[in-house]
């Protein structure tokens, strides 16, 4: 399960550096590379509920192995893929090959481990492991892009996801009788075409001079139209993707909420970086994936302190004490970049994001799952990994279109892409502060 989240998680980032060499493959320009970020993340972040439904009804060792076979097959199809719109296609078809496999992956983890202290290191292992990828997909892009080119930076991942496949088939226990029911396919597409349309309506519009400058304003609307679309079939569909009533729990909510506005922030991050080794001074990508180490050690340093903080002190504390090393985080950017200083001077700012993301995500997640039962596991990670993954590429959207919109000329655009990630984490502190929690110990805890 681990591994799967790892190179779910690495297929996040690994583009990131690679996209100057795969703009000047096909001749797209930075509008169109976008979508090679924000297109997998958003459909993976859109089906995810679905899959999460699709564990409960069909089985999850079922749909685990089906939603890795599409993973693997897209991941081929990505690096061999001989023009930019197919390249684009498969990774939609990535996004939905996770969407299916990692919810039924976390709700064997979550089933296979009982509230307190077991369960807390095991979601530990797991936030850690996908923080972790996140990451290393920045390095492993600058080496793999120098040394072999971007299409390895896809085509490395195919023998590990056969290796994954392998494990799963001998591992995990066969799926008991299912009782089938129909599928909330409505819901599931208004929830993907929300955060697509919005996307497109915030990137286009931030252009100026796209070719074709009157169409932001009606994706916009339409992304807010399906937005509310969404909460109506929810309300009157037989079978809903999400259950209204799923969301009774208060906590949990808010856990969902603190969890996508602080992944926001965090994607944010990885991008400022980026940009700013590559752009800024003009790292190639190599140098400016090596850069990013400090990161990727902080994290790898987090996932052992953290699961054990996480028995000691409550959810609520340890998702508060993440939002505020982000919040730290962002500041330095934003003075780095003011001040012009030099890669070094981003280390303080990586070791601030992996505390952040490695106290942050690991206790709001634990608040977001705690209560499950057999029947609702799969739609819990669903919807929380949904909350993550679609508040990370909300955020990348908002925070970073905006930013480095050609229409905002004249403001430094890691200033203002740092400022509204900072208004959204406190946004996310408020919201997690209001968490309940019945006792001190996150271990024993259940969301009040």
């Amino acid at each position: 399960m681990a591994m799967l989240q790892f190179l779910v998680a690495v297929d996040v980032t690994v583009v990131n550096v690679a996209l100057p060499s795969v703009g000047a493959d096909f001749g797209a320009d930075g509008r169109q590379l976008t979508w090679v970020v924000v297109g997998y993340t958003i459909t993976g972040g859109g089906l995810l509920m679905l899959g999460g439904r699709l564990g409960d009804v069909l089985g999850r060792r079922r749909v685990l192995v089906a939603g890795t076979v599409v993973f693997g097959s897209a991941s081929l199809l990505a690096g061999l893929a001989p023009s930019f719109p197919l390249l684009v296609v498969a990774r939609l078809l990535q996004g939905a090959g996770e969407a299916v496999a990692l919810p039924a992956a976390m709700a064997v983890i979550v089933l296979m481990f009982p509230e307190g202290p077991r369960r807390s290191r095991a979601l530990g292992v797991w936030a850690a492991v996908a923080s972790c990828g996140l990451v290393l997909g920045f390095v492993l892009s600058g080496v793999i892009t120098e040394l072999f080119g971007w299409r390895w930076i896809f085509l490395v991942s195919v023998p590990f996801i056969l290796g994954v496949l392998a494990a799963v088939l001998l591992l995990v226990p066969a799926d008991p009788p299912c009782e089938r029911t129909a599928l909330d396919l409505p819901g599931s597409l208004l929830l993907t075409a929300a955060p697509l349309l919005f996307a497109y309506g915030v990137v286009e519009a931030g252009e100026g001079d796209g070719p074709y400058p009157w169409l932001p304003p009606p994706a916009l609307v339409g992304a807010v139209g399906a937005a509310v679309l969404f909460v109506l079939v929810e309300r009157r569909a037989a079978n809903p993707l999400v259950p209204l009533g799923f969301f009774r729990n208060r906590s949990r909510v808010r856990a969902n909420l603190a969890t996508a506005l602080l992944s926001a922030a965090l994607s944010t991050s990885f991008l400022l970086f980026t940009y700013y080794l590559q752009d800024r001074l003009g790292l190639g990508p190599l140098r400016a994936g090596l850069t990013l180490l400090p990161l990727a050690v902080s994290l790898i340093a987090a996932s052992v302190f953290v699961p054990q903080l996480l028995g000691r002190f409550s959810a609520r504390v340890c998702a508060l004490a993440g939002i505020g090393f982000t919040v730290l985080a962002m500041a330095a950017v934003a003075l780095v970049a003011h001040r012009g200083a030099s890669a070094l001077a981003l280390v303080p700012a990586m070791v601030l994001i992996a505390a952040g993301m490695g106290f942050g995500i690991v206790g709001l997640q634990y608040v977001a799952v705690a209560g499950v039962t057999e029947e609702d596991a799969g739609l819990a990670s669903g919807v929380q990994r949904a909350a993550d993954q679609l508040g990370g590429s909300t955020g990348v959207t908002l925070y970073v279109g905006i930013g480095f919109a050609p229409a905002l000329h004249g403001a430094d655009p890691f200033l203002t892409s740092s400022l509204l990630a900072v208004v959204g984490l406190a946004a996310a502190g408020v919201v997690a502060w209001r968490i309940a929690l019945p006792t001190a110990s996150a271990g024993g805890s259940a969301a009040g």
